[in-house]
């Protein structure tokens, strides 16, 4: 008896020393600012799918010519997939219009609770900005047509 309790403390003290991962998850009003909202129409140049956010990668063209570099944050890739989403949902060179929040900072990073496309279709982008998370029925990229190849 006396011997499975030192092994459960060893077994214990062992585990404590083991280095502790720590996630970088954050809370919406942590890093975004609803008061700042943000309105993106520009080309997808490529969508990452990391948890614990998705991140679309969005070249806006200004007027003056000069491209600005967004970084808009969507949903888990498991809430992406469980709407019906897929790694060819999203294809680089597709237009998109985004509204969403701008990063407290002010940087040129946002997040978005949908993606219009030019022809009016709207997918969810199950992000933490997004008032109805479980609104798949009207959003669901599965029933949506899929996007317009890109122009080359």
């Amino acid at each position: 008896m006396l011997s499975r309790v030192k092994f459960a403390g060893l077994a214990l003290a062992a585990m404590s020393l083991l280095p502790l991962t720590v996630s970088a998850h954050h809370s919406f009003s942590a890093e975004f600012d609803r008061q700042k909202p943000v309105h993106i129409e520009g080309i997808m140049v490529e969508m990452e799918w990391v948890n614990p956010h998705s991140w679309l990668h969005i070249d806006v063209t200004k007027p003056d010519g000069k491209v600005e570099h967004w970084k808009v944050e969507g949903g888990a890739p498991s809430a992406l997939l469980r709407r019906g989403w897929n790694r060819n949902s999203l294809p680089a060179g597709t237009k998109v219009i985004v509204d969403g929040s701008q990063a407290r900072d002010g940087s040129l990073r946002a997040n978005a609770s949908d993606i219009v496309f030019p022809d009016g279709r709207k997918l969810n982008l199950a992000s933490s900005n997004s008032n109805n998370q479980d609104d798949v029925d009207s959003r669901d990229a599965s029933k949506a047509a899929p996007a317009p190849a890109p122009k080359k």
